[in-house]
């Protein structure tokens, strides 16, 4: 399928490696012509409307939003279409001065590991990717991104800190709020992707088309989208500079677009 739509993409904002300025020069080469902004427990401030254009490539402001659900998981919530409310930005400046505690241990653990000196420090949007990447770049740590994050920095790694996150009912209502379309982000990256996906009832959409790296069975996701009326989203989850590898078709992105401004 051809994407129309990438609609989760992160840049330097959180831990992507895309500038705002460059999001449009990234498109066009993935013949991609609409992005979402989707930076992690941050919103764009850069980013003036719901949905713009950056030189000449529709723009969606969007952001990714990690909650504590029900069964215990943590998993990522979608907003589309930010209009930026005081609730949602004070939310978002305790998380992200948790993010900067917990990125200074984070760095001080892997540090002390291997005794050596990361060329990185705490700020507002670092997340682990900054750190694998850190670690990746210097040249005595015999680790590579992938690496970094398998023997190190994992969810089970011997480095890893966890963070604080809002639970899924408040971050629900604080999306809800400033955004015109609230979804759930990759169901089947999570532990238990079947309650994961039961948490659609409460949401408007949910992550249809995503490169997990692997087959997956679309079918509960279906099952999800037409007993919910759920929108189908999609998009490449992109960290890096390519982009276009999942997404919406142009009708898909219609609908979305629809559900996310009714006035569009």
């Amino acid at each position: 399928m051809s994407v129309f739509a990438d609609l989760h993409v992160h840049t330097t904002n959180s831990d992507g490696e895309l500038q705002l300025d460059q999001i449009s020069a990234a498109a066009r080469e993935a013949d991609v012509s609409v992005v979402a902004v989707t930076d992690h427990d941050r919103l764009n401030p850069d980013l003036a409307a719901p949905v713009g254009t950056i030189d000449g490539v529709t723009v969606v402001h969007g952001i990714e939003l990690r909650v504590e659900a029900p069964h215990g998981e943590r998993v990522d919530l979608l907003g589309y279409g930010v209009s930026p409310t005081d609730a949602l930005g004070e939310e978002l400046d305790r998380i992200q001065a948790d993010r900067i505690e917990r990125g200074r241990e984070l760095i001080e653990r892997v540090e002390d590991r291997l005794g050596i000196e990361l060329d990185l420090e705490p700020r507002a949007g670092l997340g682990r990717p900054h750190v694998a990447r850190a670690i990746d770049d210097h040249p005595n740590t015999g680790y590579g991104y992938e690496g970094a994050f398998d023997e190190l920095i994992g969810d089970d790694g011997p480095c890893f800190v966890p963070r604080e996150v809002t639970d899924f009912e408040r971050g629900v209502e604080l999306l809800e709020a400033a955004c015109g379309l609230v979804g759930l982000a990759h169901p089947y990256r999570y532990d238990d992707p079947e309650a994961a996906l039961g948490l659609t009832r409460h949401l408007d959409a949910v992550e249809r088309y995503y490169p997990y790296g692997r087959e997956v069975d679309p079918r509960p996701v279906e099952r999800a989208i037409a007993e919910h009326d759920l929108v189908p989203t999609g998009g490449s989850d992109a960290h890096e500079r390519r982009l276009g590898l999942a997404g919406l078709s142009k009708p898909e992105y219609r609908h979305f677009r629809s559900a996310v401004d009714p006035q569009a």
